[in-house]
């Protein structure tokens, strides 16, 4: 559901970028004040981990569009809110910039909808009062898979929103909102599954990862689930992420059945020419595969041209840079805290 910059005006994208911007400062407050520093290094596995999942667009049968978990909801029930934002916010730069999935102008939207959403509400007001205390199977499961899917759909609403608002295109309101909410339901419910499937998992091998620093009296062993989740990554990244289906996910199909093509064309205007031509001189793998020449894209037409290689090197490459950055983050946060208690206690 990353949003590209034809849907948006200059005004709206600025404006959803200064409501990030300013989200991502408050969260790394937050996260330094905190004094659980056990999820520090777990903040950049997740956060590769879910780099290399969004690679993997999996079919919804019957419609012929396709979706991939957007991994907000997981990071924030193993990392809690703050963590989790900056985690995912770390995600859709390092996609925007250096693989060219989802616009500059609108990684504030994307942040926003595929982040806030379900870190500071599916988080709060869905999964944790149906999860409980995490230990039911059955609570778990309805809570992932409910969370996940409401979260999906405020934030597929909010995509509609953000473009109505920018009037910079001629999707009508009411029949983009028909198409966008159903497709992204049943998107919702696999990514919730999906969910689910790891939650379940966490909960059986470290389960004090599903409670907060309030209904733990132990920093919880994150070991063994780290390494799982970054080898799985890399697998992930590495090879799977080759089986992804080529279907249009479910914003480009909703685009399609409303406008009669998958993507449109940015307005011709300094804004977003000026910020497209940024982030082809930064995309050194755009669409998560080698630059296309017209000798190259021939092959790639004919079968013969080497796009599971780009496709393997821009998982294991994006999964990389970005446990470097969320790891990073989380280690300055921490640092920031101990810094700060060793100063109010002299």
């Amino acid at each position: 559901m990353h949003m590209s910059d034809a849907l948006l005006s200059p005004v709206v994208g600025g404006t959803f970028w200064a409501v990030s911007a300013g989200m991502i400062g408050w969260s790394a407050r937050k996260t330094a004040a905190d004094s659980d520093g056990s999820k520090t290094v777990l903040m950049g596995v997740l956060g590769a981990f879910v780099f290399a999942a969004q690679m993997i667009n999996f079919t919804i049968p019957g419609t012929g569009s396709s979706g991939h978990i957007g991994g907000g909801l997981l990071l924030a029930v193993l990392l809690g809110p703050w963590r989790a934002f900056i985690t995912l916010a770390s995600v859709l730069v390092i996609q925007a910039l250096f693989f060219a999935d989802g616009g500059l102008l609108a990684l504030g939207c994307n942040i926003f909808n595929m982040a806030f959403i379900p870190a500071f509400i599916a988080w709060p007001f869905i999964f944790r009062p149906i999860a409980g205390d995490g230990k039911s199977p059955m609570r778990l499961a309805t809570a992932s898979i409910v969370a996940a899917t409401l979260g999906l759909l405020a934030g597929a609403f909010s995509v509609v929103l953000q473009t109505t608002m920018s009037g910079i295109s001629d999707l009508p309101f009411n029949t983009f909102m028909l198409f966008m909410l159903p497709i992204h339901a049943a998107i919702g419910i696999t990514e919730g599954v999906l969910t689910w499937g790891v939650l379940a998992f966490v909960r059986s091998t470290e389960p004090g990862l599903l409670q907060t620093a309030s209904e733990t009296t132990h920093a919880p062993k994150t070991g063994f689930v780290t390494a799982t989740l970054l080898v799985a990554a890399l697998a992930i990244g590495g090879s799977l992420s080759w089986f992804a289906s080529s279907n249009p996910d479910g914003l480009e199909w909703s685009i399609a059945k409303v406008a009669g093509a998958e993507e449109l064309s940015s307005p011709a205007e300094p804004a977003h020419e000026w910020l497209a031509g940024l982030q082809e001189q930064a995309a050194f793998l755009p669409d998560y595969d080698f630059r296309q020449t017209s000798g190259k894209a021939e092959n790639a037409a004919s079968g013969d041209s080497p796009v599971n290689t780009g496709t393997s090197l821009s998982g294991i490459a994006g999964s990389l840079m970005v446990l470097l950055l969320s790891g990073a983050a989380g280690l300055l946060f921490r640092k920031r805290r101990n810094s700060s208690t060793t100063a109010s206690q002299s």
